[in-house]
C-alpha cells in the first residue's frame, strides 16, 4: 500500500502536543490584560521555552496572526478568551518544580490548552502566568 501526502493535507496536519511555539500561542491569546509591556508578555513566553529564537518566534508569530498587537514596546492580546479556572486548569499532587520561579510544589497547576498542557506552576505564579495577578 502506498500512502500519498499532499502539501495540502500536511498543512492541515494537527500541530504536534507540546509544540512550544502553539503554547506560546494559546498562552498569549488567554492573558487577561487590556496590554502589557513586551518585557511582561516576554515573562510568560519565557514559562513555555528560555531559547530566545523560540520566544522571538512566539511573540512575532502572534503579531502576524493577529493574536496580538504589537507598537512601542507594549502587546495588547485581541481576543478576550480567558483561562478559565474551573475547566481549563488541572490540579495534580506531587512533586513539581514551578514553571515560573522554581519552588518546588506538592500541588501543581497545569493549563489544558489544545496544543498541550502548560504548567506546573504555583498558586500564586498560575495567576500571574494567566494575568489574574
Amino acid at each position: 500500500m502506498v500512502v500519498r501526502l499532499t502539501l495540502a493535507a500536511l498543512a492541515s496536519s494537527p500541530v504536534p502536543a507540546d509544540d512550544p511555539v502553539e503554547l506560546g500561542l494559546e498562552l498569549l491569546a488567554c492573558l487577561e490584560h487590556e496590554q502589557l509591556s513586551v518585557a511582561a508578555a516576554m515573562d510568560r513566553i519565557e514559562t513555555i521555552t528560555t531559547d530566545p529564537a523560540i520566544q522571538r518566534e512566539i511573540l512575532d508569530t502572534a503579531e502576524a496572526r493577529g493574536i496580538v498587537d504589537r507598537e512601542d514596546g507594549v502587546v495588547a492580546p485581541r481576543t478576550r478568551d480567558y483561562v478559565s479556572f474551573e475547566a481549563d486548569v488541572i490540579t495534580k499532587e506531587g512533586e513539581f518544580t514551578c514553571q515560573r520561579c522554581g519552588a518546588g510544589l506538592s500541588t501543581g497547576y497545569f493549563i489544558d490548552f489544545d496544543a498541550g498542557e502548560h504548567g506546573p506552576f504555583g498558586s500564586s505564579c498560575i495567576r500571574k502566568v494567566t494575568g489574574r495577578e
